[in-house]
């Protein structure tokens, strides 16, 4: 009987183990997503200050992809 309770013990510990991650995890993506938030709103703010700035940005990422990578320009 000792042994079935060590084995249940240390099955509780374990699932308390597992909880606690995902708990920690979820907090960790939940802040993940809230930094997100924050650098698409700053991006978004950057792109409208461009354009009313009169900047294309389609016509910039156009010759940003004709440019060849950064890798080949050093070679």
């Amino acid at each position: 009987m000792a042994k079935q309770e060590e084995a249940k013990e240390g099955t509780q510990e374990q699932i308390g183990f597992h909880k606690g991650a995902l708990t920690t995890l979820a907090k960790e993506r939940q802040e993940m997503m809230r930094l997100l938030g924050i650098v698409e709103q700053l991006m978004q703010m950057h792109i409208k200050g461009l354009k009313d700035l009169g900047v294309d940005l389609e016509e910039e990422a156009k010759k940003a992809a004709k440019k060849k990578p950064l890798e080949a320009q050093l070679k």
